[in-house]
C-alpha cells in the first residue's frame, strides 16, 4: 500500500475522527487544519498527524495547507443555516464555496485527487435548502479538470460520537412517549467505520476518479423504528408516533428562535419530503465497488447506546 501524505478538512469532527484514525492505521501522513487547537487535541497522539490552526476561509491559508500533499479530503457539512434562495449563506459558505476553494487550491499547487463528502438526496431540485447546497458542492468539487474529483453521499450516519442514535437514546431517557413529523420517511443508515474505509479504499483505488458513491447501509428502517431502536438499546424504548407535518414545521419555527443550534429545523423536515434511501432503479456505484462489508446497525448500535454495556467496557478497561 502506497503512502500518501494528505489533508483532511473537517477531520476533527464525528467522521473526520474516524477517517484519520483509520487513514493512519494504513501508513499515511494526515494534516488536520482546525479553527482551534482543543477541538482537534484527540487527534494529535495519533502517529503521523498533524494538527495546525487555520483559516480554511482564507485562499491563501488552503493553497498552503494542500502544497505538496497527494490528495485534500473534504467533510465540512453543517445541518442547519440561515433561510435564503436556493439556500442560506451558512449553507453557501460550508457546502459550496469551501469545496471550491480546496479544489481550486489543489488545481493551482498541482494536487492530483479531491475526495468530497456530499450526501444523499443532494439534488438541483431538492426540496430543502441543504440538499440543493449539497449539490451545488458537488459541482464546484468538479469544476477544476486537472483534480480528479470522487463524490461520496452517504444517507444518515451512525456510530460511537454521533448526533443522531445518540440524541434520540438522550431524548428517549427523559420522555414518556415521542411525537415526531415525518416518523414514517425511510432513512439507510451506514456506520461510520464503513464511510470511513470507502474514503480510504478511494484512495487508493485510481478507478474511482471522477466517480460518485451513493452510500447507504444494509438495511431500511423508518425513522421511527430507528428511534425505537435506539431507546431500546439505550434501555429505554418509547412508543412513536407520526405527528402531522403541517404543526412539526410550527414546532420547528419556535425551535430555530431559541439561543443555540435547533434540534430539529424547518430545513430538515423539508429534507424528509423524500425517503433517504439508495434508489435501486438508478445504476449509481455503491459501496460494493469499493470492496465494503456494511455493517448492520444492530451489531454496533448497543455497543455504545446501551449504559451498561458502555460501564462493563470501562470496567473491562481499566481492569476491574
Amino acid at each position: 500500500m502506497k503512502e500518501m501524505s494528505v489533508v483532511v478538512f473537517g477531520g476533527s469532527g464525528f467522521i473526520g475522527s474516524h477517517l484519520v484514525a483509520h487513514l493512519v492505521q494504513q501508513g499515511h501522513r494526515v494534516l488536520v487544519p482546525t479553527r482551534r487547537y482543543e477541538s482537534a487535541k484527540h487527534l494529535i497522539m495519533l502517529p503521523g498527524v498533524e494538527v495546525v490552526e487555520a483559516n480554511i476561509h482564507d485562499d491563501a491559508v488552503v493553497r498552503q495547507l494542500v502544497r505538496g500533499k497527494a490528495a485534500a479530503i473534504n467533510l465540512i457539512g453543517i445541518l442547519h443555516s440561515r433561510r435564503g434562495s436556493p439556500y442560506g449563506e451558512d449553507f453557501k459558505r460550508a457546502h459550496v464555496d469551501m469545496p471550491r476553494r480546496i479544489v481550486t487550491a489543489c488545481a493551482a499547487e498541482g494536487v492530483p485527487r479531491f475526495l468530497h463528502m456530499s450526501a444523499l438526496g443532494a439534488a438541483i431540485d431538492g426540496p430543502s435548502m441543504y440538499q440543493r447546497s449539497k449539490y451545488d458542492g458537488e459541482v464546484a468539487a468538479r469544476a477544476e479538470p486537472s483534480v480528479a474529483a470522487t463524490i461520496f453521499r452517504p444517507s444518515v450516519v451512525f456510530g460511537p460520537g454521533d448526533k443522531f442514535l445518540t440524541v434520540f437514546a438522550r431524548v428517549s431517557r427523559k420522555m414518556p412517549f415521542l411525537w415526531l413529523p415525518g416518523a414514517s420517511v425511510d432513512f439507510q443508515p451506514v456506520y461510520v467505520c464503513d464511510v470511513a474505509r470507502a474514503f480510504a479504499n478511494a484512495l487508493q483505488d485510481p478507478k474511482t476518479k471522477h466517480c460518485v458513491f451513493d452510500f447507504g447501509g444494509p438495511s431500511i428502517y423508518s425513522l421511527g423504528d430507528m428511534v425505537r431502536l435506539a431507546g431500546r438499546y439505550a434501555g429505554c424504548e418509547r412508543r412513536v408516533y407520526e405527528m402531522p407535518m403541517g404543526l412539526g414545521r410550527m414546532v420547528a419555527g419556535f425551535l430555530e428562535l431559541l439561543p443555540g443550534k435547533p434540534l430539529m429545523s424547518r430545513d430538515n423536515l423539508d429534507s424528509m419530503k423524500h425517503d433517504n434511501v439508495v434508489d435501486p432503479a438508478i445504476q449509481t456505484t455503491t459501496a460494493a465497488a469499493l470492496g465494503i462489508h456494511l455493517t448492520a446497525l444492530e451489531a454496533v448500535a448497543p455497543h455504545y447506546l446501551d449504559p451498561q454495556l458502555r460501564y462493563d467496557k470501562f470496567r473491562a478497561n481499566a481492569g476491574r
